[in-house]
C-alpha cells in the first residue's frame, strides 16, 4: 500500500528552517561517513543498506529499525561498497568503478541541508532553495509536506526493497485524489480509492499537516475535504483485498480474518509461493489455434462470485451458463469467459483484478487442459523390488498453520537412480512396513528445503497440485525431487 501516513512523522511537529550547511565539495561512502544528519538526529541523508548493496535516500535516524521515507533513483540496480558520492556545481554526482552516474538536478547550488522536517534542500548563493526532496516524493509524505496537482506516490515494492510497486495515488487535475494500479489508465473502472472530489476546485493539492490530519486544500489554501477526520492512524481502505492486483495475474483474492489470501485460477499454480504478487501459470501447457497437440483434452471449470477485469474480445448474448463453456470450448482463442446470466465474454489470458464478491453472480468460466496419456507408474520402485539403485523417498507438502509455523505433509515423491520420477498422492498416514525397508522418513524445515533444492531452482515435472523441484540432500549428496 502507499506508505503517506507514517507513524514515527509526528515526532517532528515544528520543523526548523535552517540546519547546519553541507558545503560543496562534501562527499558519502557507503561504509564510512555514510550519512548526514539533521540537527536533531531523526533524519539522515546518505545511504543505506538495499539488497545486496546501498541506495541513496533520507531515513528516520533517530529510531533504531531504520525507515526509509524517500529514495534516489529508486529503480537503479544496488550500488556497490566502491562508490563515493560527492556534492559538486552540477549536482550530486556518484562516482562508481562500474561508471555509473548519479545526479540530483538543480542549478548553481553552494550548500545543501538535511532539515528537521525530513525534507532535504540545496540553496544557491543566495540561499534559495534550488531543490528539495519535498517536492520529489517517492512513496511517503511527511507532516508539512504537500502532494500538488497531477503528482503522484508509487508504492515500494516490499518494506525491505523500496523500488517502484505496483500501487500509486494521484492528486489529478480535477480535484480527485484516487488510487490506482501502476500501468492502467486513469478511468474510474481502474480506481479502488476516490476521494470523491472532483470538480470541487482548481490546483487542489493534498496537505499532510503537523497536526496529523491530511486535508485537500484548493488554490485559495480552503479545505474543501479532511481526508482523516480524527483518526490519528488511517487507511483508505480496510479491505486488504481492495487493491486492484494485489494477487497477481491468473489469481484472485479472497478475504479471510481481514487478511487478503491469494488463490489460483482452476488448473493453475502459484508462480512463487513466497510472493503472492508474482501470480499463477498453468500447471499444462496449453495450445493455441497454430497446434494441435492430441494428448490434451480440454474441459471448463466453474470459479463462482468473482470480479475480474473485462477485456474481452467477444461478447455473446447468451442466457445458458452450458452454451457459454460450449463457446469457449469451441473457439481455441477463448481461454476463459466471464457469464453474468445475460451475457457471455469471452477472454484471453492473463485474467488480472481477481476477487471474491460474494455479492455478485458472476462466474469465471475456466479452459482447463487435461493430459490423456497414462503416467508410467511402473517406474515406481515397489516393495522388494530388484530394480538397482536406491529409491529416496521425501514427505513434503506445505501448509501454514494458524499460529504462523510451516508444516509439512501429504505428499510423497520418488526420484529412482535414472532421473525418473513420479509422485502418488496420499491421503493417510504411510506404514514403515509400506516402504523400503531401509528407507526411514525424516521432517524438513522450509529453510533446509530451500538449501536441498537450491533455491528451488531446477523444475523437473509439474502436477495439478503442485510443482516439482530437483533436489540434493547435502550430507550424503543423493538426488530426491520435492514437492
Amino acid at each position: 500500500m502507499v506508505g503517506f501516513v507514517l507513524a514515527m512523522a509526528f515526532v517532528v511537529a515544528q520543523a526548523q528552517q535552517m540546519q547546519s550547511n553541507i558545503s560543496r565539495g562534501s562527499s558519502l561512502t557507503p561504509t564510512t561517513n555514510s550519512s548526514w544528519l539533521s540537527r536533531s538526529g531523526v533524519y539522515a541523508f546518505g545511504f543505506y543498506k538495499q539488497g545486496n548493496g546501498y541506495a541513496v535516500g533520507i531515513f528516520l535516524a533517530g529510531i533504531p529499525q531504520t525507515t526509509i521515507v524517500w529514495t534516489a533513483k529508486r529503480d537503479d540496480p544496488p550500488l556497490s561498497t566502491n562508490v563515493t558520492l560527492d556534492f559538486t556545481s552540477d549536482g550530486f554526482s556518484l562516482k562508481p568503478t562500474q561508471g555509473q552516474s548519479f545526479v540530483i538536478e538543480y542549478t548553481s547550488g553552494s550548500s545543501a541541508s538535511m532539515l528537521d522536517s525530513g525534507n532535504f534542500v540545496i540553496y544557491n548563493a543566495r540561499q534559495d532553495i534550488v531543490w528539495q526532496s519535498f517536492e520529489h516524493p517517492t512513496d511517503t509524505l511527511l507532516p508539512g509536506q504537500t502532494l500538488f496537482a497531477e503528482d503522484e506516490l508509487f508504492s515500494a515494492k516490499s518494506e525491505s526493497d523500496h523500488s517502484t510497486g505496483i500501487f500509486r495515488l494521484k492528486m489529478q487535475a480535477d480535484g480527485n485524489l484516487v488510487q490506482y494500479p501502476v500501468n492502467t489508465p486513469y478511468k474510474a473502472e481502474y480506481a479502488y480509492y476516490s476521494s470523491g472530489t472532483d470538480g470541487r476546485g482548481k490546483n487542489v493539492t493534498l496537505h499532510f499537516a503537523a497536526d496529523g490530519h491530511l486535508y485537500l486544500l484548493n488554490d485559495t489554501h480552503s479545505n474543501i475535504r479532511n481526508i482523516t477526520n480524527v483518526s490519528m492512524v488511517w487507511e483508505s481502505s480496510n479491505d486488504k483485498c481492495d487493491p486492484k492486483g494485489v494477487c497477481g495475474l491468473n489469481s484472485y483474492c479472497v478475504l479471510l480474518d481481514l487478511e487478503a489470501e491469494c488463490r489460483c485460477l482452476p488448473g493453475f499454480v502459484s508462480a512463487n509461493q513466497r510472493n503472492k504478487t508474482s501470480g499463477c501459470s498453468r500447471n499444462l501447457v496449453a495450445d493455441g489455434c497454430e497446434h494441435k497437440n492430441e494428448t490434451l483434452k480440454y474441459t471448463m471449470e466453474e470459479l463462482e462470485s468473482t470480479t475480474w477485469e473485462d477485456i474481452s474480445y467477444v461478447d455473446l448474448t447468451l442466457s445458458d451458463k452450458e452454451a457459454c463453456k460450449r463457446a469457449c470450448l469451441e473457439d481455441c482463442n477463448c481461454e476463459a469467459a466471464l457469464f453474468d446470466d445475460t451475457s457471455c465474454k469471452k477472454q484471453r489470458l492473463p485474467l488480472r483484478y481477481g476477487r471474491r464478491q460474494v455479492s455478485t453472480s458472476n462466474v469465471a468460466l475456466i479452459k482447463v487442459a487435461k493430459s490423456t496419456t497414462t503416467p508410467d507408474t511402473n517406474r515406481i520402485v515397489e516393495k522388494g523390488s530388484k530394480r538397482k539403485g536406491r529409491t529416496d523417498i521425501l514427505i513434503v507438502s506445505l501448509s501454514l498453520a494458524a499460529f504462523g509455523s510451516i508444516l509439512f505433509a501429504i505428499s510423497v515423491v520418488v526420484l529412482c537412480k535414472h532421473n525418473v520420477w513420479a509422485y502418488k498422492r496420499v491421503n493417510t498416514p504411510i506404514r514403515d512396513s509400506e516402504l523400503n525397508e531401509d528407507i526411514a522418513l525424516q521432517p524438513y524445515t522450509y529453510e533446509e528445503l530451500e538449501k536441498i533444492t537450491n533455491n528451488f531452482t531446477e523444475e523437473v515435472g509439474r502436477g495439478a497440485s503442485g510443482t516439482v523441484y530437483k533436489g540434493v540432500i547435502l550430507a550424503s549428496q543423493k538426488p530426491v525431487a520435492v514437492k
